[in-house]
């Protein structure tokens, strides 16, 4: 069997469910992280155990955007010290910005395709055509066609990843919801495997640690995030894909 030279890792933001989250964060995210497996290895897992080493001691802790935002659970001790925290958020960054990624990322905008459509597509049905057609283009840049390709996927329950996975292979077969080929996409052997997130994956973890400030930086274009800044270099062509 020919396995691809890269792994993909995905994580969202926001609920896929038209009507929630309306005011706090009414837009849902997907991102696939795409790495060369042997830059994954080699670089990017010792630099992410280095950093928790550092910090707490062990290589159990587990990133997670949400608990370093509000300093809470196993990021309680980001509260002890501001020097610490800057130091942790700065190392963290630079991780990121020294890694040898891309970011697949689409945001679906809810408010605007429940306005748009009388009978929406479901937003995760969406996301997952756009970043897999777009992670299908550099795919088959770097000649991985025909390849088995792994998409690692946080599993959100046996319904929930069935579903997923059905449409991953509706997609992979060229019929997207979209309306329109995807003739990139149907040149690659799609895998996706579901994890639980206290697997503790290095690539499932930095894709958790980009999904929220792309999405903000839609939301919010013109707050300085410093963590989107960086995010945004990693872009495929330098944007995320929008829609509606």
């Amino acid at each position: 069997m020919s396995f691809s030279d890269y792994i993909i890792y995905a994580d969202e933001s926001g609920s896929p469910v038209l009507g929630a989250d309306q005011d706090d964060f009414p837009i849902f995210v997907l991102v696939f992280v795409l790495v060369k497996k042997d830059h994954y290895i080699s670089a990017v897992v010792p630099a992410l155990q280095r950093l928790k080493f550092d910090f707490v001691g062990h290589d159990q802790l587990i990133l997670h955007e949400r608990d370093i935002r509000r300093q809470s659970k196993d990021f309680a001790f980001l509260q002890r010290d501001v020097g610490e925290r800057e130091n942790f958020l700065q190392r963290t960054n630079d991780i990121i910005q020294r890694a040898d990624i891309e970011i697949c990322c689409a945001v679906i905008d809810k408010a605007k395709l429940r306005s748009r459509y009388s009978d929406p597509w479901d937003p995760y049905a969406l996301a997952i055509t756009f970043c897999m057609e777009e992670a299908a283009l550099r795919l088959s840049r770097y000649g991985q066609h025909a390849r088995e390709t792994t998409v690692v996927l946080e599993a959100r329950g046996n319904n929930e990843d069935r579903q997923l996975e059905l449409e991953m292979a509706r997609v992979a077969r060229g019929s997207p919801r979209i309306g329109r080929p995807l003739t990139s996409v149907q040149q690659i052997d799609w895998k996706p495997r579901f994890c639980d997130k206290r697997c503790n994956s290095s690539g499932l973890q930095l894709a958790d640690l980009a999904a929220r400030p792309l999405g903000l930086s839609y939301l919010r274009p013109d707050q300085t995030n410093r963590a989107a800044e960086i995010l945004r270099t990693k872009l495929c062509n330098g944007r995320f894909k929008s829609f509606p």
